[in-house]
């Protein structure tokens, strides 16, 4: 397999993780919402849908490569403010599972700024 089928296959697979995370959002919205940060209004299930919201439109984008570029981008930032705003918070207050979660946004959006380098 050439280099560009590699990439492509490696795409479409990320898009449709991103697009499913984006529907568990609004599959779960209730039992989400109390990750949402207390300083960030209006708290509860308000953020879970923007956030699924952008997750699909990202994953529709990077799978039909239009605005693929800007979707990576605006994907990899909005992954890493996760990070920094909830993981983070919740492994330095004892959370075990925390750690995981940071780990697995920072690889999501390390992938997210490599579609954006290749996109359109």
């Amino acid at each position: 397999m050439n280099n560009a089928t590699l990439a492509r296959i490696g795409t479409v697979l990320y898009a449709l993780i991103i697009g499913t995370f984006g529907v568990l959002h609004y599959m779960n919205a209730s039992g989400m919402a109390p990750l949402v940060p207390t300083f960030i209004p209006p708290a509860g299930t308000f953020w879970i849908y923007i956030t699924g919201t952008c997750l699909i439109l990202a994953a529709i984008s990077i799978l039909i490569n239009k605005y693929s570029r800007l979707a990576g981008i605006l994907l990899g930032i909005m992954l890493l403010i996760f990070v920094l705003t909830i993981h983070l918070p919740n492994h330095l207050h004892g959370d075990s599972g925390a750690l995981s979660m940071i780990l697995k946004d920072t690889g999501l959006a390390g992938c997210a700024f490599i579609i954006a380098s290749r996109g359109k």
